[in-house]
């Protein structure tokens, strides 16, 4: 048991990669608050995991009192608070031309603001458990696909915000605060996204292989294992890291040569992805 006894606040948990870090933790032993904007999804997950082992909060991290009432919760529920996954963000389609400002800050308030929020009202408590936090991002942080610029502009000021609080909250408080940048994952709304986009309801059977070259592309649960290594003590004194979760290396990595045979096996929907190259 990695995470025993071990309290964890993790947004964004009703679905996805969320729901399945919470699922690994109360596995390794942790104790947890689910927290989402799917009232539905949220309990069936809670009666899953069991009520003596997760709370439920319902509510959008925009709101100026979400990060004081998911503290609340984890402190009345279980007594004490040993770590937050900043999991929860929109993640959604916008270019130049698509992007104002009001959009841009509407994104950034959920994908970056609201982790800095979170991490600050639970200082305190992490201080006294020694506590941890582990950042969420994408591996859209380093540059970002040209129909996500909002959502990568979002997750590399969250890669800036790990690093500095990585290194001043451990030396002033002891708390270790790092981030994990997966790469493209089957998530139940990334499913319905291509979907939307024209893909069949198997798409994820066939994708090429320039950008899967395992035949598949990340599973959440693979997600949710890299996780428990950061939430755990195992991880030691490790801060202010963030390590990219995908198959293939993002920096320096080249396209095929024979481009004739990436026009013949991609799809539509698949044209996002060219640019992770």
């Amino acid at each position: 048991m990695r995470l025993q006894d071990k309290v964890i606040i993790i947004t964004g948990s009703c679905t996805g990669i969320g729901k399945a870090i919470a699922e690994r933790c109360v596995a390794e032993g942790a104790r947890v608050v689910i927290h989402g904007l799917e009232p539905d999804l949220g309990e069936t997950l809670v009666v899953k995991l069991g009520p003596e082992n997760a709370r439920l909060h319902i509510q959008d991290l925009a709101d100026a009192d979400a990060p004081q009432q998911l503290v609340t919760l984890a402190l009345e529920a279980f007594g004490k608070l040993d770590a937050i996954v900043n999991n929860a963000a929109m993640v959604v389609s916008s270019n130049i031309n698509t992007t104002d400002a009001d959009f841009l800050r509407q994104v950034l308030e959920v994908n970056t603001v609201a982790p800095f929020r979170l991490i600050k009202e639970a200082l305190p408590h992490l201080s006294r458990t020694r506590g941890c936090v582990l950042n969420i991002g994408s591996v859209n942080a380093w540059s970002g696909e040209p129909n996500l610029l909002a959502y990568s502009i979002s997750k590399g000021a969250l890669q800036t915000l790990t690093r500095n609080l990585g290194d001043t909250l451990h030396r002033e408080n002891r708390v270790r605060v790092n981030q994990i940048n997966p790469g493209w994952v089957l998530t139940e709304k990334e499913a319905q996204r291509k979907q939307e986009q024209g893909l069949a309801e198997n798409w994820y059977e066939a994708v090429p292989p320039v950008f899967a070259p395992a035949g598949r592309i990340l599973w959440p649960a693979e997600i949710a294992a890299a996780a428990v290594y950061w939430l755990a003590d195992e991880s030691g004194p490790i801060s202010g890291q963030v390590v990219d979760l995908e198959q293939y290396p993002l920096q320096g990595r080249n396209p095929p040569k024979d481009t004739s045979t990436l026009a013949t096996t991609t799809k539509p929907g698949f044209d996002t992805a060219v640019s992770k190259l």
